[in-house]
């Protein structure tokens, strides 16, 4: 037995507003869950995008209905959007136009492009074809 897809992935940001800005605003994710000061939740295809303020997610939650474990990092992340070649290319253009500076775009060793840019907290945002990860 071995797991068949993450569900979800999480990323920190002291900005929320600034998250979904880029997020939701530019990226078009739409917002699934938002408690302010603590964290927006953006649904991507199947899965979710969780956003936290890494102050908030330091603290236990408080509601024993709901005791999930402090958790949390420091320091900018990465989250990679599966994209087709098209698309990648797309995404250069509507960042430009929003005056954002791709980090880094180039094609893998075995022909995948990916794309990099960063969110407004610093995070490593990729966006990258599927086959990068292709046996």
């Amino acid at each position: 037995m071995q797991p068949q897809a993450i569900l979800e992935t999480a990323i920190y940001a002291a900005d929320l507003g600034a998250a979904e800005a880029f997020y939701g605003g530019l990226l078009g994710l739409p917002v699934i869950v938002k408690v302010p000061g603590r964290h927006v939740f953006f649904r991507v295809g199947q899965g979710v995008l969780l956003v936290f303020d890494p102050d908030a997610t330091e603290h236990p939650s408080g509601n024993p209905a709901l005791p999930v474990p402090v958790h949390g990092a420091r320091g900018p992340g990465h989250v990679c959007f599966s994209a087709s070649r098209e698309e990648i290319a797309a995404w250069r253009e509507r960042f430009g136009a929003a005056g954002l500076t791709v980090e880094a775009e180039f094609d893998w060793p075995n022909g995948a492009r990916s794309l990099y840019l960063r969110d407004p907290a610093g995070n490593s945002v990729e966006f990258a074809e599927p086959r990068l990860w292709e046996a």
